[in-house]
Formats: C-alpha cells, sequence, structure tokens
C-alpha cells in the first residue's frame, strides 16, 4: 500500500517537478555508478547494473543508449512486474579503445510513465597488455567435473615486467601463470585456470587478479564465467504466485527435470501457506511437474520462502525461492 501510495504521489509530482518525476525510477537501481578500474586491452569487462520493480505497477525499459562509443549498453529484461529484477548490461569495448574512458548511459522509462535514468561508467584500459581471448569461458559443465582453460597474456613495456601471483575468489578455482617468452621489452604468459569438481551447481560469474610488479597499476582482473549443470533443473527457479488478495489461493507449477529418470521424495517450505501435490510423482522419471497452491495469509506485503525439494538423487537437493505480495484493503479496493 505504501509502495502504491509513493508512486502516486511521483505521478502527481510530474505536473509540477520533473527532477522529482525521475525519482521513482532511480530509486529501483541499486546503484547508478561503475568503475571497472584498470583492465587489459582485450579482456571482456562487463557491468549488470540491477533494479528491481518495487512497485505495483508493471514497469517497462523502452530504450538505453550510451554518450560513448567505448561503451555499449543491452536491456536484459525490458518488462518487469512487482518484485522481479532486471539489469542494463554496460559492455566495455576494451578491443577499440586505450586510455581512461567514461560514458552515461541513459535508461529511457514509458511505463507506469515516462522517466529517465542516467548511469555513470568509467575505466582505464590498458594499451600494454592484452588478453587472448578476452576471458576465461568454460561454458556448460557437468557438476562432479573438472575443467581447465588457457588465456594467453602478452606484455610490451619494461624488460623486468612480471606477473608475481594470480589470486581467485574461489576455492573451487584455481590459477597458475607459465611465462612462455621474454625479449626486448616483450613478456608473454599462459594462464591456466581450472575449475575443480568439488564446484556446486550454479552460474560462474567471478573475477581473477593478475598481480604485477607494474607500481602505476598493480592488478589486471580476468573474467571468469561459465554454469555447472546440475542433475536435475528446476523452472522457475524463482516462482511468483502474484498479488494476492488475503485468503486467496492460487496455484502455479514447477517444472523439474533431470539427465536421468529420478523420484521426487518430498518438498519442504518453512512457510504452512504452501502446500505440494506430489501425489503422482513417485515413479522414476526424467521430468516432473509439482502444482504448488498458496493460500495467502490477512498479513499485507511481502511473503518470500525457501522451497526445499528432495529427491533419491541424494547429492542434489535443489533450493528456489518462491514469493508472493499480499495487498492490503486499499489495494483491494482498487482492484
Amino acid at each position: 500500500m505504501l509502495r502504491k501510495m509513493a508512486l502516486g504521489v511521483t505521478l502527481v509530482a510530474l505536473t509540477w517537478c520533473p527532477a522529482l518525476a525521475q525519482d521513482w525510477a532511480t530509486k529501483m537501481f541499486e546503484t547508478t555508478s561503475h568503475n571497472f578500474g584498470s583492465v587489459a586491452r582485450g579482456a571482456k569487462a562487463e557491468y549488470e547494473f540491477v533494479l528491481e520493480n518495487i512497485y505495483l505497477e508493471d514497469v517497462h525499459i523502452a530504450a538505453v543508449r550510451s554518450s560513448c562509443g567505448c561503451t555499449t549498453p543491452s536491456i536484459k529484461k525490458p518488462s518487469l512486474k512487482t518484485y522481479e529484477k532486471g539489469a542494463i548490461l554496460a559492455h566495455f569495448n576494451t578491443d577499440k579503445f586505450v586510455g581512461s574512458r567514461g560514458a552515461t548511459l541513459t535508461v529511457t522509462f514509458d511505463k507506469p510513465f515516462y522517466a529517465e535514468v542516467q548511469l555513470q561508467v568509467s575505466g582505464y584500459i590498458r594499451g600494454d597488455v592484452v588478453l587472448w581471448p578476452g576471458e576465461v569461458d568454460f561454458g556448460s559443465i557437468d557438476q562432479g567435473t573438472a575443467v581447465e582453460k588457457t588465456v594467453a597474456i602478452s606484455y610490451a613495456g619494461r624488460d623486468d615486467w612480471e606477473i608475481t601471483e594470480v589470486k581467485s575468489p574461489s576455492p573451487n578455482i584455481s590459477a597458475k601463470v607459465v611465462e612462455t617468452g621474454r625479449e626486448g621489452g616483450q613478456v608473454s604468459y599462459n594462464l591456466v585456470v581450472k575449475v575443480d569438481g568439488k564446484a556446486a551447481p550454479g552460474e560462474i560469474n567471478d573475477h581473477l587478479l593478475l598481480v604485477t610488479n607494474d607500481r602505476s597499476s598493480t592488478d589486471i582482473p580476468v573474467d571468469v564465467e561459465g554454469v555447472i549443470k546440475s542433475g536435475i533443473v528446476v523452472s522457475p527457479a524463482s516462482l511468483f504466485m502474484g498479488v494476492v488478495q488475503p485468503g486467496q489461493k492460487v496455484t502455479k507449477q514447477l517444472v523439474v527435470k533431470g539427465n536421468k529418470p529420478f523420484r521426487i521424495v518430498g518438498v519442504e517450505c518453512d512457510d504452512k501457506g504452501f502446500k505440494f501435490d506430489t501425489s503422482s510423482e513417485s515413479s522414476p522419471k526424467p521430468l516432473h511437474l509439482i502444482p504448488v497452491t498458496y493460500v495467502a495469509g490477512s498479513e499485507p506485503g511481502k511473503v518470500s520462502k525457501t522451497i526445499r525439494i528432495e529427491t533419491d538423487l541424494h547429492d542434489t537437493a535443489p533450493v528456489l525461492s518462491a514469493y508472493a505480495v499480499v495487498a492490503g484493503q486499499n489495494e483491494a479496493a482498487d482492484k
């Protein structure tokens, strides 16, 4: 109710103060600026400006533009319903530019009404350090499998330049550098990166830090990406039951898919308002459909809970979020 009231006030403010009218859109963003720091030429450098629709009305992103060719923006999800998240992806064009660069990204909204939000990006693209390829991309990895990738690093400048250390953000990602050449100010390395078989299912979205003896710019980031596939995948990954009235009953469906036949042993949630029908899912098969029924309580506001699916594959227990918005009396009257 408070969110809808706040939005109504902003709509009125449009008629007399354009600056205030932009505020509703800015509030959805987690941050509005990002500095890539010092990155190698050719390195993949991307940042997601995450936003969440905190209103009851649907939000639509109409367009995004950049003030500089050094950064290419894109919209990851144009339409957002209540509590859905999206992002504006900023791609720093390290293959085309060098030196200090910056850009203003202007995001245009046309629903529930017009607004613009400006996002700032900046960074320094080194011309003396080149990565090939520009990232460590593991692609799709089956859970329990160890995978290794190599990136070539070349430097042009000082004869004594060296990489002294590689820092990894994850205990399941290890890396080392092997010097492959040094002559006339040209230095080359191979960066060998490995994901071990103990890594949990999910996206890999980290970066390594190459520590050098260069005093002007010690650290060089290297993006590491990939997806570790679980033996079981649940769709949707986050279950939104909708905006409901107190006492209202709604039912939606989970699709649980495996790479081999399995049984659903049980489904658990720490809220008794969520019920699960697994009566027809006792036999082993690679795909299961689970109806989820939610009965809204009397208290208005957002309800966010965790669902855990137990299977006979004991090393795999998918977990997902389920949430709903229970409308207050004013919202119910509006509807």
